[in-house]
């Protein structure tokens, strides 16, 4: 993919991402290397002058971000990712707004997942902690049942040992066949987990590989991850 915002220059440039079923796929790299346009490229929130996205073999490149969560795609921004007036409960409801089925054995699998969720269910959203608002909007995104479930920066802002446990969760996603995309400052414990990993600098891939071979790789530890 290369392509920006609006009229303004390329952010990135010839950028490759993919993500099996089932797989964690981590993005990491520098700050303003690009990551988060590229998931942004791959939702269509951005325009992309060249390339495309594939989505369970089908070029959805056309499709406009309403769509691609029709075909199974979930996306989970960063910030704002959460309704802080509404109740927890009243999140994940919103998050069935594209179903039209019996949502309830869905909320009580993100119930299970998170416990912490059912037990502060009435509680306004506003009112959680970081790392309790973060597995609120989760939640709301596997409220759709997707097939790709895509995550900007969340551990961000939250406690090591909740970043710890957030990690574990989304490999419990994983678990059931939902592939996991997420972009990561957390580069070291994430590529921990990942199943494959991209560096991404100004843009572009600088490497490529399974997670367990970025994190062996030395010029990935000297440049990207702190010796």
């Amino acid at each position: 993919m290369s392509g920006g915002y609006g009229a303004g220059p390329d952010i990135i440039h010839d950028c490759g991402l993919q993500v099996e079923e089932g797989e964690i796929a981590v993005v990491v790299g520098p700050n303003g290397a690009g990551k988060s346009t590229a998931m942004k490229g791959i939702f269509g929130m951005i325009r992309l002058r060249e390339g495309k996205v594939v989505f369970k073999g089908h070029d959805i490149t056309a499709l406009p971000p309403s769509e691609r969560v029709l075909q199974g795609m979930a996306f989970v921004p960063q910030t704002h990712n959460v309704f802080p007036s509404m109740s927890v409960e009243e999140n994940l409801e919103m998050g069935a707004f594209v179903r039209e089925d019996d949502f309830a054995n869905t909320r009580n699998q993100i119930f299970e997942l998170f416990p912490v969720l059912k037990d502060k269910r009435k509680q306004l959203a506003g009112e959680l902690s970081g790392g309790q608002r973060q597995q609120v909007a989760i939640g709301r995104a596997l409220m759709t049942e997707p097939k790709l479930l895509m995550l900007d920066e969340p551990t961000a802002g939250v406690a090591p040992i909740v970043m710890q446990d957030l990690f574990g969760r989304i490999r419990d996603i994983t678990a059931s066949g939902v592939a996991v995309l997420m972009v990561e400052q957390n580069a070291r414990q994430a590529l921990e987990i990942a199943d494959r990993g991209f560096v991404l600098v100004q843009g572009k891939n600088r490497f490529t590989d399974q997670g367990k071979t970025l994190l062996a790789n030395p010029e990935v530890q000297r440049s990207f991850l702190g010796g």
